[in-house]
């Protein structure tokens, strides 16, 4: 496994409030680590929001106490807790400096071990298995279309352009009541496990995406191109992308 990441504040942002963590190594109890974060929030408040909760999610799985206790069927457990971490930090920061009240993030972490994934997540920053067939998308938007999507009140066709699809209905550390999604999938013949914020989503359709991520060259060149190719689209918002090589 070959792991790359990289966040770009875009073409028309003058900050970069995402936040990205990257490791194929043993980090506390896990294989590897994998983080995405997109932050909002007032003046600097988004970029303070997915800096902590990176930092605040990372710290506390390489720090667990009980790391010889955690088997992979513990794994979900523990991904949970950190983001329950990192939310409760924000959330903290947020009250002691008013000019940051009412920051969040959206957060997408995985581990990869023995043919799984495990996935915790809160927001629209998204999580997809690929191969040279197809890009299927293992997390479920937490956004006001999503939910109309999935009630029946929308097509597909008009949840892409409808005017209130990036309103998020679940972000972390905005409210002591968050709650996370856990998800566990099989990896099957994925070829790769692609992490990013809708940055990356929004500039470039799945098959202009499945096209660099099954190309040629490096891992890191392969994700760099991605991040390039979303800019050359526009590139309106602050792009994350972290590209995990599977099968290669």
């Amino acid at each position: 496994m070959h792991a790359a990441g990289f966040t770009d504040v875009g073409v028309t942002r003058s900050q970069n409030q995402d936040a990205i963590f990257v490791c194929d190594k043993q980090i506390g109890p896990f294989p590897n680590l994998f983080i995405v974060a997109d932050g909002m929030g007032g003046h600097k408040a988004g970029d303070v929001a997915s800096g902590t909760a990176v930092e605040k999610f990372s710290g506390f799985v390489r720090d667990f106490a009980a790391q010889d206790f955690i088997q992979p069927e513990n794994y979900l457990d523990l991904l949970v807790s950190a983001a329950q971490h990192a939310g409760e930090a924000i959330i903290s920061k947020a009250k002691s400096d008013k000019s940051m009240q009412g920051m969040g993030t959206t957060l997408t972490a995985c581990v990869i071990d023995n043919g799984k994934i495990f996935i915790t997540h809160i927001g629209d920053s998204r999580a997809y298995a690929i191969n040279q067939l197809a890009m299927k998308q293992l997390t479920t938007d937490h956004t006001f279309v999503e939910e109309l999507l999935q009630t029946g009140r929308v097509s597909e066709e008009e949840a892409r352009t409808h005017p209130k699809r990036h309103v998020l209905t679940r972000v972390l550390g905005v409210s002591d009541n968050m709650v996370v999604d856990g998800i566990v999938r099989e990896i099957g013949d994925a070829a790769a496990v692609l992490l990013c914020s809708d940055g990356l989503t929004n500039m470039l359709d799945n098959e202009s995406i499945m096209k660099i991520v099954n190309g040629l060259g490096y891992v890191e060149h392969r994700t760099r191109y991605l991040i390039d190719e979303a800019n050359k689209k526009g590139g309106i918002d602050n792009i994350s992308a972290i590209l995990i090589d599977i099968g290669r």
